[in-house]
């Protein structure tokens, strides 16, 4: 099986470091002591503070084994032209039907977030602007329908 690559900027590689430390070094922790206080209670069949912490036990070791496992994958997007749209470019389009337009910073699945106007490389209008310069006009193909976009500006 071949692993898929993780895109992430600097910030992004430091925010998953930062959490998987806090996974292991204190969440981990304060869970094995949450797990021994309600083993002390006694019988474990009816105890639901064991169950509870037990299922926090489950979540935790499964978002570590996951965070290694992307960081083990990760490329860092650095050194980003401004001739063609690239992962990690911000990115100025208008769109051709109604003259409104947008600002996206591309990024890697992990980072993608809408409200901060970071979209993931594997969005639609991704997809179909990455490698394009500007001036060019693409069809994005989504859910509603396809539209076209300009690009009017890489960064």
């Amino acid at each position: 099986m071949t692993d898929k690559k993780i895109y992430l900027t600097r910030e992004g590689l430091e925010e998953l470091k930062s959490e998987l430390d806090d996974l292991i070094n204190v969440k981990r922790p304060a869970n094995i002591i949450s797990i021994k206080e309600a083993r002390a209670l006694g019988d474990l069949s009816e105890n639901a503070d064991y169950d509870s912490a037990k299922n926090e036990q489950a979540e935790i070791e499964g978002r570590i084994k996951r965070l290694e496992k992307m960081l083990e994958n990760v490329e860092i997007i650095e050194n980003v032209s401004t001739d063609k749209v690239s992962i990690g470019s911000t990115v100025s389009i208008k769109y051709v039907d109604d003259d409104d337009t947008d600002e996206y910073k591309i990024v890697g699945s992990q980072e993608a977030d809408p409200f901060m106007s970071k979209i993931s490389n594997e969005s639609p209008i991704a997809k179909a602007i990455l490698n394009k310069k500007v001036g060019d006009i693409v069809e994005v193909e989504s859910p509603n329908g396809v539209y076209k976009i300009e690009i009017t500006e890489i960064k």
